[in-house]
């Protein structure tokens, strides 16, 4: 399909799970699609050209400026001028459930610092090339847990909901360069570390028994919002949640 032919787009945290799954899906819709990680990406980059797609690999680190301004650089070389940005890298599956009162401020700030802070660098990066096309669609990612306020979760729920403010906020400092901001509220996904870890076992059966869908949430039930999101059929929405998590929340 060519619903976003030729469109330039990156996709944070892109080398394995949901990332992958936004940039393969994007690719499959026409993009030119940019697989940025801290791991290698040749994986993910291999598999969209040898289906017919069009992509290229950026090691980088949405925490530092220098890696960032690289990372656009590179692109505009090989690519030119972003149009699409998906703020998905995040620190998720290797967190240990616990209480509150247990965390340590340096697992707090490391949580923030991906989370929260790794969409407003990445954002600041790609806004000047999506200001050379006159036009672009951010597409962050949150979570579910911060609408409902998940236990033991405290520093990951609370970089989510940062998310959601970065979102209301830029869509209003962004719409005069003609840039749509929107968020996807993404319900428990079977995510490969999600997969293979056990202390999700009691938070999947809670999902099933909450969800209008009663089943597991896979990563390529996200792709329809991303879709839509990263299309010109979203060029009048702007600050806007998308809760995808197959009915559970109805708010």
């Amino acid at each position: 399909m060519d619903r976003l032919k030729d469109k330039v787009a990156v996709v944070t945290g892109a080398a394995q799970g949901i990332g992958a799954a936004y940039a393969k899906g994007l690719a499959s819709q026409g993009a030119r699609v940019v697989v940025c990680d801290l791991v290698d990406t040749s994986a993910v980059v291999e598999e969209i050209n040898g289906d017919g797609g069009s992509a290229m690999g950026v090691i980088a680190d949405v925490t530092d400026d220098d890696s960032l301004n690289n990372l656009v650089a590179e692109v505009e070389t090989n690519f030119g001028p972003i149009e699409i940005l998906v703020n998905n890298a995040a620190i998720f599956a290797s967190i240990q459930f616990k209480p509150f009162t247990q965390l340590s401020n340096e697992e707090w700030d490391a949580v923030m610092r991906v989370n929260a802070r790794g969409p407003f660098q990445a954002t600041k990066a790609v806004l000047p090339s999506m200001q050379k096309n006159g036009r672009g669609k951010i597409i962050n990612i949150s979570s579910g847990t911060f609408l409902r306020g998940a236990p033991m979760f405290c520093h990951y729920v609370a970089s989510k909901g940062a998310v959601v403010g970065q979102t209301r906020a830029l869509s209003r400092e962004l719409g005069a360069s003609n840039v749509c901001v929107n968020c996807i509220m993404v319900g428990l996904t079977e995510s490969e570390g999600v997969a293979a870890s056990k202390q999700y076992d009691m938070a999947r059966s809670a999902n099933h028994n909450m969800r209008v869908f009663k089943r597991d949430m896979m990563p390529d039930d996200l792709l329809g919002a991303i879709y839509f999101l990263a299309s010109e059929d979203s060029d009048f929405i702007s600050g806007q949640c998308i809760n995808v998590d197959g009915g559970a929340l109805n708010y």
